[in-house]
């Protein structure tokens, strides 16, 4: 099944959505987040979308405005294409190669769930950046509560799927990635998740021999193709990601986990550093967005102006003086 969540005539619902894109409401859900967040897993999710097709049509998707599917408690972001890091790597650092560090484990950091947008939202430019640039993902979202997971634990702790769009200001993430502690601003404006949460079961018959899931993955820059790229092409599989986010710890209901950036063009900066040009040129208002991802669906974002940014002072330079 497909569920969305939009907003119509000042309303926002929960609904199902059918395939020529009709909008069945589900009884009685104030937020899919909420739905999500009883733990009950993907086949309670299932029961409440099957009572949604004995109530009266909504209206078609087309005639609404999509907001993200969830809420998301908690976003982490991986980088699992080995692709991409050596292309932003070169990039962003000048640097060849992938680090022999990244081999270990699917790394991820924690970014945040407050800017996540809808699947048609506009983008501000972040405050103070000049190179605007998207990075093409799918994200998997947790139903069930676990801890310690193994991969095989972790197959049905995912409830479902969603395209995720990870916003990047390249300049502020390089300087403040020179601090070694992580992107900030840099990935801090906003992030799209959409257009819908598709069920893990609907996506079963992509998975391949090796446990992944062979979709085709298209981004497009104010409708020209500038990257195409496998989601099996990621070096691990979502629960293998799922099960190193859990250990020592608990992923629960509604938790987001990016697949990091594909290879081939999910980005300007991986291109940037493959050519050594900014070429295509970085985001900028008017630009538009496009992702595709078989199975799932598309997303297609315009970016705007943003805000300048409030001063502030530069670190004061202390004395160390001692009491």
């Amino acid at each position: 099944m497909r569920f969305a969540t939009y907003e119509h005539r000042d309303q926002r619902r929960v609904a199902v959505v059918e395939e020529d894109g009709t909008l069945l409401p589900v009884p009685g859900a104030r937020s899919l987040t909420e739905l999500i967040g009883s733990g009950d897993g993907l086949d309670a999710l299932l029961d409440v979308g099957t009572a949604s097709l004995d109530v009266p049509p909504g209206p078609h998707v087309s005639e609404v405005r999509l907001l993200p599917p969830l809420q998301p408690p908690t976003v982490r972001d991986f980088v699992t294409f080995e692709e991409h890091v050596e292309g932003v790597r070169r990039s962003v650092d000048g640097a060849g190669g992938v680090p022999e560090a990244w081999y270990d484990a699917p790394t991820f950091y924690f970014t945040n769930p407050y800017a996540v947008i809808g699947a048609h939202d506009d983008v501000p430019v972040p405050p103070g950046s000049e190179v605007l640039d998207f990075e093409l993902e799918v994200a998997a979202v947790i139903g069930r509560e676990g801890r310690d997971l193994t991969p095989e634990q972790a197959r049905d702790r995912v409830i479902g799927y969603t395209v995720f769009n990870d916003w990047s200001a390249r300049d502020l993430q390089s300087r403040e990635m020179q601090v070694r502690l992580g992107p900030c601003k840099g990935k801090d404006t906003a992030a799209t998740l959409g257009p819908y949460l598709v069920t893990a079961d609907e996506l079963e018959p992509y998975r391949d021999s090796d446990g992944f899931l062979r979709l085709a993955l298209t981004a497009q820059v104010n409708g020209e193709v500038v990257g195409k790229d496998l989601l099996s092409n990621m070096s691990w599989t979502f629960e293998e990601m799922v099960a190193y986010a859990s250990r020592g710890t608990v992923v629960r209901p509604g938790d987001v986990l990016g697949s990091g950036t594909c290879g081939n063009g999910g980005c300007l900066a991986e291109l940037w550093g493959v050519r050594g040009a900014q070429s295509p040129p970085p985001l900028k208002p008017g630009d538009t967005v496009t992702l595709t991802v078989e199975g799932i669906g598309t997303v297609s974002n315009t970016v705007v102006p943003g805000k300048d940014p409030v001063p502030l002072p530069t670190a004061r330079r202390r004395t160390r003086e001692r009491p």
